[in-house]
């Protein structure tokens, strides 16, 4: 019988469908389609008939019609643009950032207030406010 190609079956096909196959095959023989094979009936008997070692060796032999179909993407017409990729310049030098971040430091130390640890005092405090302002 002919092969499908001189390649091993997992070459030619992917796992998945190669068990798509065999189990569209054996799903057949299980509803007694006929063996597409010559086999002993010792062999068969060996096998305890089971349609899906008999669709391996279906496969295996050659002898199954298949054809898979494997989509490809969508051709396009349309041609890619090429992306202009400019480099940045450098406005300031390395410098000038140091010394305007250095700036912006003094700035913020400034107008903002040193934050100090908590006591637990003022913890103690703020409840006792709070507790007259429920009240």
């Amino acid at each position: 019988m002919p092969k499908l190609s001189d390649k091993p079956i997992e070459e030619q096909f992917s796992k998945y469908e190669v068990a798509r196959i065999l189990g569209a095959r054996a799903l057949q023989l299980a509803m007694d389609a006929p063996i597409l094979v010559k086999i002993d009936v010792k062999e068969l008997e060996r096998m305890r008939y089971d349609p899906l070692k008999i669709a391996e060796i279906e496969l295996r032999s050659g002898a199954l019609p298949i054809s898979v179909k494997r989509p490809f993407p969508a051709k396009r017409d349309a041609k890619l643009k090429k992306i202009k990729v400019e480099e940045k310049k450098p406005e300031k030098d390395d410098k000038e950032i140091v010394e305007k971040e250095i700036k912006e430091e003094k700035e913020i130390k400034e107008e903002g207030e040193i934050m100090e640890l908590a006591q637990p005092e003022d913890e103690v405090e703020v409840e006792e406010t709070e507790e007259e302002g429920v009240e």
